[in-house]
């Protein structure tokens, strides 16, 4: 199969044929229909995340596609399945999935980091009666992908962390694929939204997803801003960019008692304001995915016309021009790989 692959952090990557993987027991195959090019891959190939260890390395960990293959024991699949799957793979058995904290599982894998991604034609995953998850019906793979981690992340952390509530005040941090469906489904939740971004053209995309205000990072004392915007500043924040300096900024930016959640992956040691957190009792709180068990009231909304996840996709690229996009800057919306998909070049 054809797939992208690095040697080593921050070596460049490149577009090469590899054995296809065999589905392992308990696991499946899936052919690749799509998969979303996420920041998080970015922090892996930077060497940000200590679960790759072995190289040559293929990336991508947000997909949908067909399963081809399932392995000993797999009781609920069968090749032809339509399917998709959460970043986070469970094992299914240990303490933290007893209490349904699969997203938290310490027996946890996750392709693209702990084994060969999804940036290719087919990719493995482990426990597929645990973790896949079938689609509904209609629902388009480019749709089905962006599910598997940035927009059931998004929606944990405002739903279920958080527990946005119509009326509150929420402020997003970094306007990316994860931002934008914070922005869309805390919109959706009732909330008034501030996006924040250093892309006029992110916060556009945020204003027709439901965002009361747009501000320009860099542009003066946004805490200060947001407090006079809301009276005291917002009931909750979120950095999903995963930055020192928006972390601060978004534990800043929130009044007394308020909620903060951290999406994006931050470097170790960062310096961060916790005298606020201490003097306002603020709640500082994690989002690591949504196990597959938890995804059924996300897939109700969209079905019921209340969220829109296809609507955050605004490019389709192949493998070949995956290279670069890794690589380099970001573009506003969400981009999505089709494996099979050829290049112009």
């Amino acid at each position: 199969m054809r797939a992208v692959v690095y040697d080593g952090f921050q070596q460049l990557p490149e577009v090469r044929e590899v054995p296809e993987p065999g589905a392992p027991p308990g696991g499946a195959v899936i052919r690749v229909e799509a998969t979303g090019l996420c920041r998080s891959d970015w922090h892996g190939w930077q060497g940000h995340d200590a679960d790759i260890q072995k190289f040559p390395h293929v990336p991508g960990h947000e997909f949908a596609g067909v399963v081809t293959e399932v392995g000993a024991g797999v009781r609920g699949w069968t090749a032809g399945d339509r399917v998709m799957a959460p970043f986070v793979c469970a094992c299914g058995t240990c303490a933290d999935c007893a209490r349904g904290d699969h997203q938290v599982c310490a027996n946890q894998t996750q392709p693209g980091f702990t084994h060969w991604g999804s940036f290719a034609g087919y990719v493995a995953i482990d426990h597929a009666d645990v973790n896949l998850i079938r689609l509904p019906e209609g629902m388009a793979f480019a749709t089905a992908a962006g599910l598997g981690c940035r927009f059931a992340t998004a929606f944990r952390a405002i739903v279920e962390r958080a527990a946005v509530r119509p009326g509150e005040w929420v402020a997003v941090y970094g306007c990316g694929g994860v931002g934008l469906s914070a922005v869309m489904i805390a919109a959706a939740a009732g909330a008034r939204v501030i996006a924040i971004d250093t892309a006029p053209e992110a916060l556009a995309l945020a204003r027709s997803f439901g965002a009361a205000e747009g501000l320009l990072a860099g542009s003066g004392d946004l805490p200060g801003r947001i407090a006079e915007l809301t009276s005291g500043g917002a009931h909750v924040s979120l950095d999903a960019l995963g930055d020192p300096g928006t972390c601060a900024q978004s534990i800043s930016s929130l009044r007394r008692r308020g909620r903060h959640v951290q999406i994006g992956l931050l470097p170790q040691g960062a310096d961060l304001p916790m005298g606020r957190v201490i003097g306002y009792e603020l709640d500082v709180l994690g989002s690591h995915g949504m196990p597959a068990h938890a995804y059924p009231p996300m897939l109700d909304l969209i079905a019921a016309d209340r969220l829109h996840p296809e609507a955050l996709i605004t490019r389709t690229i192949s493998l070949d021009e995956a290279v670069a996009a890794l690589t380099g800057g970001s573009t506003p919306g969400v981009t999505m790989i089709d494996p099979w998909l050829q290049s112009d070049a």
